[in-house]
């Protein structure tokens, strides 16, 4: 893969992937490789099986993780985007800290929608050592992720969703306090709509025809009643009632378009600050929102409070 210098600054994958390195350290990715037409070794990301044994190799390579792997049809995550994620997060936590990035299992992030690959709790982890709680509404999902976690002793909680309308209902206890939240929402507003989006992918990869994913994914990963604006509206509405619980509540958000609802939803919900944070990646740039209920003079307080008496 060659370098991509819109990925975030401290995004491992900047330079593109190193096939030598991957391979030496994951040999049953050599099998997987090809040479493109530029003669750079590379793999077919229409081959499902070629895809996973990469992320296989680049989070063991650069996250030290000795065992992953997801079943068959479920979504399989693109490592640099989904770390871009983590890293401007990170930034987002370091403007409530004085610009010093907190690191620490004291910081705690609730990861709605965690899926079968466990993938921001994994890299989250291994970046800036964060403690996660994950939470998603498919049990083999969850047990795929549990496995993940626990054959890699990682610092997970994670839970059941029971009612597919609800997001933080029922994901976040009495008791807990998070410093973020964070969602990859599904982004299709029923399962034609997702098709069809597949067939676009194909053909602006110049491959024809295809009903495959090449990451994968199940109903619930691509598509929900409303799509992503409603998903996300749902979002912000239950956050009203966890405003004191979670410094900043975020989501990814896949079409610019939707931004000018979006916008409005979270103008009506009265919250204190929302930001758009743009995250450009190769020929696409995806974006996040993030909104908080609490005041800026009160976020350090509110850290603190978490569990950081020292986020240096």
């Amino acid at each position: 893969m060659a370098p991509n210098p819109k990925l975030h600054p401290r995004n491992q994958h900047i330079e593109g992937y190193d096939f030598t390195r991957l391979v030496a350290q994951t040999p049953e990715l050599e099998k997987f490789t090809i040479r493109n037409p530029r003669g750079q070794r590379t793999v077919n990301f229409q081959d499902a099986k070629a895809v996973r044994m990469l992320n296989r190799a680049l989070l063991k390579t650069h996250y030290n993780i000795d065992f992953w792997d997801i079943p068959e049809g479920y979504l399989c995550p693109p490592i640099p985007g989904r770390v871009d994620y983590i890293h401007y997060l990170a930034d987002l936590l370091a403007d409530s800290n004085s610009q010093i990035i907190p690191r620490g299992g004291h910081i705690k992030a609730l990861d709605i929608g965690t899926g079968a690959s466990l993938v921001y709790p994994l890299t989250g982890q291994s970046e800036y050592g964060w403690s996660f709680t994950g939470v998603d509404i498919d049990t083999a999902a969850l047990e795929s992720a549990r496995q993940i976690s626990d054959e890699n002793n990682l610092n997970v909680t994670l839970r059941r969703q029971i009612d597919p309308e609800n997001i933080f209902i029922g994901a976040i206890e009495a008791d807990d306090f998070f410093h973020l939240s964070m969602c990859n929402p599904p982004f299709h507003s029923s399962l034609e709509k997702a098709g069809k989006g597949t067939q676009r992918k194909w053909a602006s990869l110049g491959k024809g025809r295809s009903n495959k994913l090449n990451f994968g994914g199940q109903h619930a990963e691509l598509w929900c009643p409303g799509g992503e604006i409603g998903f996300i509206a749902r979002m912000v509405e239950q956050s009203k009632s966890y405003k004191h619980q979670c410094l900043w509540f975020t989501s990814l958000v896949s079409k610019k378009d939707n931004l000018q609802p979006l916008n409005r939803i979270l103008g009506r919900a009265k919250v204190d600050e929302f930001k758009i944070v743009e995250m450009a990646q190769g020929q696409k740039t995806s974006r996040f929102i993030a909104w908080t209920y609490i005041r800026q003079a009160q976020r350090s307080s509110f850290a603190a409070s978490v569990g950081t008496p020292d986020v240096h």
